[in-house]
């Protein structure tokens, strides 16, 4: 095999902690119909990432094996066709969305999950965006019909999903509550926007969406714990209220006052997004490039960078996602130079 048909690549060597994440040769991927191949700047990493490493987070069928959910970078070659209809062309910088493959210098996406780079922003600001953003539209705006003047309970408020929740909410008129877990946090998410930070390993988050709102509740929540927490978010919830679950972080046992949902028409719902299919996922590109792209150009939201680590530090990234410690996105950078040994902690 020729050199140029190879690249490098981060691979789960076997189900475990970081250390099991190796820099490897692969071969280049190939663009089908409909698809493009891109030449990789950045990869966004992310908690699904973790849980494939461990085991507990397949890829879908006809997914790489390879981690990784969301890149920026070139378009390097592809479906002319399909990317002139969408707007798209060789050679422009683009993030996308993938199911998988995103560790790697070159990585294929389809076509209607590429969107461009929104101007001012850097690839590695971009590759942050594309996981984040189509989960909180999906799921904050879609399922849980966020609207203008309504109250965002968001936990995990420090995280990648948080900090693109906060500024999307307060982008789109709706106060925002989240929960963190140290001063640090909390202080981070209102620079950011939100209103009012609950530290929840010292308050009773119940109680204080309650003082806050002066009884009325959370409109809608976005839920990455589950378990346990189903049961008081039903408790803090506005008539009318809606419950969306995207993680599973708590448990997949819930018990709760299923007559409250009756009495009050409350909405628990939920999603995963790995899975869709492509015309899904871009049905909500074309939302994001048509409303939120242009508040990224203007600056009423940014992107959120943690940290950035050469590729080949892959697994030191997965061991700080785990420490907890971040708020915002951690990335990947595959222009700085790769070792030719596996990343290890």
């Amino acid at each position: 095999m020729v050199m140029d048909s190879l690249m490098h690549a981060i691979e789960i060597s076997a189900f475990g902690g970081p250390q099991v994440l190796r820099l490897v040769r692969r071969p280049r991927p190939q663009p089908r119909e409909g698809e493009v191949l891109i030449r990789v700047s950045a990869s966004g990493v992310n908690r699904p990432d973790v849980l494939q490493r461990r085991g507990a987070y397949p890829p879908p069928p006809g997914a790489p094996d390879l981690p990784g959910l969301e890149v920026a970078g070139v378009i390097d070659s592809g479906d002319v066709e399909a990317m002139e209809a969408a707007g798209l062309r060789i050679g422009q910088r683009v993030c996308a969305l993938v199911a998988g493959g995103g560790y790697a210098e070159y990585c294929v996406a389809p076509v209607g999950q590429v969107l461009p780079v929104p101007s001012g922003c850097s690839d590695v600001e971009a590759a942050g965006l594309p996981e984040t953003f189509f989960t909180v539209w999906s799921n904050v705006f879609d399922r849980g019909r966020l609207q203008a003047g309504e109250t965002l309970l968001v936990h995990g408020g420090a995280s990648g999903i948080g900090v693109t929740a906060i500024q999307m909410a307060r982008a789109f008129g709706a106060q925002v509550i989240v929960t963190v877990g140290s001063r640090d946090k909390a202080q981070a998410c209102l620079r950011l926007g939100a209103q009012h930070a609950i530290l929840y390993r010292e308050q009773d988050f119940v109680a204080e969406v309650q003082r806050w709102t002066a009884g009325r509740g959370a409109d809608v929540i976005l839920d990455m714990v589950a378990g346990p927490y189903v049961e008081r978010e039903i408790g803090c919830l506005a008539d009318d209220g809606r419950l969306v679950i995207i993680a599973v972080q708590g448990g997949v046992q819930a018990a709760f006052d299923a007559g409250q949902v009756l009495r009050r028409r409350l909405t628990i719902t939920g999603s995963t997004l790995r899975p869709r299919s492509v015309a899904f996922k871009a049905a909500i590109a074309r939302e994001l490039r048509l409303r939120v792209w242009p508040l990224i150009e203007h600056g009423a939201i940014r992107p959120v960078v943690y940290q950035v680590l050469p590729a080949a530090q892959a697994a030191q990234a997965h061991a700080l996602m785990e420490a907890d410690t971040h708020v915002g996105k951690i990335i990947l950078d595959w222009t700085a130079p790769l070792a030719t040994a596996a990343s290890g902690v």
